[in-house]
């Protein structure tokens, strides 16, 4: 891979631009350039009704991203990582640059209808106890997506497993993680918001410790509602929206997403306090049920090609490569979380 190119020279900022702004919308990139200058362009290209400003970490992506803000959007802070850090370290890096009294993350695979930025202050303004606000995300297609959720439990997720699946034990814990309680529609508290788009005041969020770079990627919004939740309200603004590309980014990196899911539900288990022997033989089933799952995939993804179902021949071998990834090298991470 060519070295990357120097970021482009830009002036001095003028006293004006050293002082705060509304809203700082950060965004953490790997390897999405064309889905981040759409999301760029949303914000820049519509009234946003506040005073922002964007910053961009770029986690060394080999698709010319960062060389890309550079050239397109210099009104962008641009932060150049020689790795991938993960999405909660390049979060933090972020908001570390950040001026603005509001932080909104975004993630790169989202757009940003006219005036969202300033709604989203008028919830903060008029609940004053928020500590954290999501939208409702909608995909492109204009389907409501699940944009918050439970806290999940280790019942929920052995239902996603092949060995538990088919017997249907755990299907109403997970039914119940999932969408239970999920109302497009509203405002209320919730307890956990999804990761593509989170509104916080700086303060609530430098209160929680930030993003906890031991998550390289999913699992950390989970966490980040609990740790806003213990000192203020976690609100879902059902009248607030922001497209959502689901799952675009994550299947395009699956090799790096899937494992780094499955490490990071570990992860939290462990800090929210689940028992030793409950946390082995969770870790246990997942280990046990990978390699069914891989051939599971696999002959799936075969079978679907076979009858000329490429689409979904594709989602299958996705899937077979994210639990071939986890096999291949996560285990050991997976087991010391």
């Amino acid at each position: 891979m060519s070295p990357a190119a120097p970021p482009v020279p830009r002036p001095p900022p003028t006293p004006a631009a050293r002082a705060a702004v509304d809203v700082s919308v950060c965004v953490a990139n790997w390897n999405c350039a064309g889905l981040l200058r759409n999301c760029l362009r949303s914000l820049f290209d519509h009234p946003q009704g506040v005073t922002f400003e964007v910053v961009v970490a770029d986690n060394a992506s080999a698709d010319g991203a960062a060389d890309m803000v550079a050239a397109e959007f210099p009104r962008v802070v641009l932060i150049r990582n020689d790795e991938n850090r993960g999405f909660a370290a390049a979060s933090n890096q972020a908001a570390a640059r950040a001026r603005g009294r509001f932080l909104f993350f975004l993630n790169n695979d989202t757009e940003v209808p006219p005036l969202t930025l300033r709604r989203l202050v008028e919830h903060a303004a008029a609940n004053p106890a928020a500590g954290m606000i999501g939208p409702r995300l909608r995909e492109p297609s204009g389907a409501v997506q699940i944009s918050y959720r439970r806290r999940p439990t280790i019942p929920a997720l052995l239902h996603k497993l092949s060995l538990f699946r088919w017997t249907g034990l755990f299907r109403a814990a997970y039914g119940e993680y999932r969408r239970g309680s999920f109302d497009p529609d509203g405002v209320r508290p919730v307890e956990v918001l999804m990761g593509p788009a989170v509104f916080l005041p700086r303060a609530a969020f430098d209160a929680a410790g930030g993003w906890d770079e031991r998550y390289r990627f999913g699992v950390e919004d989970i966490d980040l509602s609990v740790q806003v939740g213990r000192a203020g309200a976690v609100v879902y603004a059902g009248d607030v929206e922001v497209v959502h590309h689901g799952r675009v980014s994550s299947r395009g990196n699956v090799g790096f997403v899937a494992p780094s899911v499955a490490t990071g539900y570990a992860q939290y288990f462990r800090k929210a306090g689940v028992g030793r022997l409950r946390l082995f033989a969770y870790k246990l089933a997942v280990t046990l049920d990978a390699p069914v799952q891989l051939l599971v995939k696999v002959v799936e993804a075969a079978a679907r090609r076979l009858v000329g179902h490429r689409a979904d021949a594709r989602r299958s071998w996705a899937a077979a490569r994210g639990v071939w990834a986890f096999l291949r090298g996560e285990l050991v991470r997976f087991w010391r979380a």
